[in-house]
């Protein structure tokens, strides 16, 4: 996680408009400001604003990222489905991949993402798709 003083520029969202604020309870963002902005520092790219399941959360914790459990020392609350998150776009994938990808708020998910996951799929997953 990088200080809020490093923080890219406003960014577009998936839908070509301004990227909207994804959650703030609890604080999402590689920067903690509710927003999937990115940054050099983003080595993990979090650019999809994600609803998490029960289901997603079990299969992260599977391939070896456990996002349940609190982590205090990265600012990290540890969520429970039904959070919105930040999530790195290529985890993402690898769970659309696997039949267990989160819906996602299309206006708050980073048009840079597109560059990572399948556009027709991350729309199919949208929740507030138009």
């Amino acid at each position: 996680m990088a200080d809020s003083a490093s923080r890219p520029e406003p960014a577009l969202n998936v839908l070509g408009g301004l990227l909207g604020c994804c959650c703030t309870s609890p604080m999402t963002g590689f920067y903690r400001d509710g927003h999937c902005h990115t940054g050099p520092q983003d080595v993990g790219r979090h650019l999809v604003c994600a609803e998490v399941t029960a289901l997603f959360l079990a299969y992260s914790q599977s391939v070896g990222n456990d996002l349940s459990t609190p982590r205090p020392e990265y600012h990290f609350p540890g969520l429970k489905p039904g959070d919105k998150w930040c999530l790195c776009a290529l985890r993402w994938q690898e769970a659309c991949n696997a039949g267990l990808a989160p819906p996602v708020f299309l206006a708050a998910t980073n048009q840079k993402a597109l560059s990572l996951v399948d556009r027709e799929q991350l729309f199919a997953h949208g929740l507030d798709r138009p």
